[in-house]
């Protein structure tokens, strides 16, 4: 076994981290935080429209922390991670693009770019 470092490695795993961190943050802003001040001014709602929304909110909250779960599973697994990295980081990529089309442009920067960088470091660091 050797002792050097692979820094590219490092680097990926660290890209993936903070797209699994952001998602983490999504899950709390929608799922707990959607009819709350802060979550209101992040998606730009009203009272009456956070409160009409809310339950699709949790639900989209939800489904951002299964990514999340399984980007940090690929931090943590053992064996060839890519497999694992490529099919999450891609479906965050096809989420935030969905979203810029059918919701807001900025979820394109916020979302999927993060996701391109991190599955380019990971292609990188395989």
């Amino acid at each position: 076994m050797s002792d050097t470092i692979n820094y590219m490695e490092v680097l990926a795993n660290g890209a993936v981290a903070v797209v699994a961190l952001l998602h983490i943050v999504f899950l709390v802003v929608e799922m707990f935080l959607w009819t709350k001040p802060v979550g209101m001014r992040a998606f730009g709602l009203d009272a009456e429209r956070a409160r009409i929304t809310a339950t699709l909110a949790a639900n989209q909250g939800l489904y951002n922390g299964f990514l999340a779960a399984g980007l940090i599973w690929s931090l943590f697994a053992t064996g060839n991670r890519w497999p694992i990295q490529l099919f999450f980081l891609s479906c965050v990529i096809i989420a935030g693009v969905f979203g810029a089309v059918t919701v807001d442009k900025s979820i394109l920067v916020i979302q999927a770019i993060p996701g391109v960088i991190a599955l380019i470091l990971a292609y990188l660091a395989n």
